[in-house]
């Protein structure tokens, strides 16, 4: 702002061109404004810059509303998840793409939450804790046959690289007989592999007990404490650090049974129809946090988001993500779903909890919204 005395300066002076000290203003119409008398020049003068003043509270006041409805907008824009999962390799490309941003630049922003066991995560669905399960698609089954819930599969996940670990002075399947089996919960996913690898070496259900202890770390700790309990299916790096204390392998489940879809996700049907972009967006990243992991140039550092999340050593990290990430690896690749894999799913609960074994996979499933990401990658 020029002062008044600059504004009083005698016609001949610099009066009527801009302020070289005041480079954002200019006099309006200068070869009429020195005609006038001192008084006359001073009063146009005031009321343009009083003028000025009001314009630019106007302005400022525009400008600030349209900052305000633009951080609105913004904030509008950012959509929150939450994930809710087993603390898993099955998850690299969850961790991935959350380390990575690659949920932020879509506009997302993810919550991951981790359930103490099966029937916490079918319930925590069904009630609205979360919005998407990364876990076993048996508990997705079991939802829609034993709770007549509205669940659908959108993708698939990985074999879940499941094994049944024993104790060390059990040394054959007979050694079994008479004892307790620990299990997540005693009517899902992996529970049922236990009890079918079971059965196929003639150890039928009743002449075994039953622990259901929750997630695999609950189970191994169950295993060590008491020897009564000698066996439990497990998924790295759960069954490694059981190796590594002496727990023997008898052998993965999908060498016994064949394929096998172990998880994916899975969400309300209703939910996935009123939130289609979004579930579209997160099946995106998903598929990009993937195909990172699964680069050998990114190796370094995926191990490290694999320790990270899983608060786990590099060395365990690294023998995790070798066995997802390889060829034949426990990832699906981009997510992609193991129709056979599924069916062999469908058939082992059927066998074990009833239904029918050859029930048609549509009622369980809706790929379109992967299908949709794949597209728009």
């Amino acid at each position: 702002m020029v002062s008044q005395w600059q504004l009083l300066r005698p016609s001949g002076s610099n009066f009527g061109r801009p302020d070289p000290t005041v480079a954002h203003e200019q006099h309006p119409l200068p070869g009429v404004v020195h005609l006038l008398g001192s008084k006359h020049r001073l009063h146009l003068i005031q009321k343009f810059h009083k003028m000025n003043r009001t314009t630019l509270s106007v302005v400022s006041a525009a400008v600030a509303a349209l900052c305000v409805a633009a951080c609105a907008h913004a904030t509008a824009q950012e959509t929150k998840l939450r994930v809710n999962v087993f603390p898993s390799p099955q998850n690299l490309p969850l961790y991935v793409a959350q380390e990575k941003n690659l949920f932020a630049k879509r506009g997302l922003t993810i919550e991951i939450q981790v359930t103490p066991n099966s029937q916490a995560q079918r319930d925590g669905l069904v009630n609205g804790r979360f919005e998407i399960a990364q876990a076993g698609v048996d508990n997705a089954l079991a939802l829609i046959e034993v709770a007549k819930q509205d669940v659908v599969i959108v993708s698939g996940g990985s074999t879940g690289l499941n094994e049944m670990v024993v104790r060390p002075e059990i040394k054959s399947y007979d050694d079994i007989r008479g004892k307790t089996v620990v299990v997540d919960a005693t009517n899902t996913a992996f529970a049922l592999l236990l009890y079918k690898m079971l059965d196929l070496k003639g150890i039928k259900k009743g002449e075994y007990g039953i622990h259901p202890a929750g997630a695999c770390s609950f189970r191994r700790d169950a295993m060590k404490s008491d020897p009564n309990k000698v066996a439990a299916m497990m998924n790295p790096p759960c069954s490694t650090f059981a190796k590594k204390d002496g727990f023997p392998s008898f052998g993965m489940a999908t060498d016994a049974i064949g394929p096998y879809l172990a998880d994916g996700h899975w969400v309300m049907r209703a939910w996935a129809r009123a939130n289609s972009e979004t579930l579209v967006k997160y099946l995106q990243a998903i598929v990009e946090g993937y195909r990172w992991a699964a680069n050998p140039a990114n190796r370094a550092e995926v191990v490290a988001v694999m320790a990270k999340y899983l608060k786990i050593d590099n060395d365990v990290a690294a023998q995790a993500v070798e066995l997802e990430v390889r060829p034949n690896g426990g990832l699906a690749k981009d997510a992609s779903f193991d129709m056979v894999g599924f069916r062999n799913t469908l058939k082992l609960r059927a066998e074990l909890e009833g239904g029918d074994p050859n029930a048609d996979a549509a009622k369980y499933i809706d790929l379109s919204y992967h299908q949709r990401a794949l597209q728009g990658l």
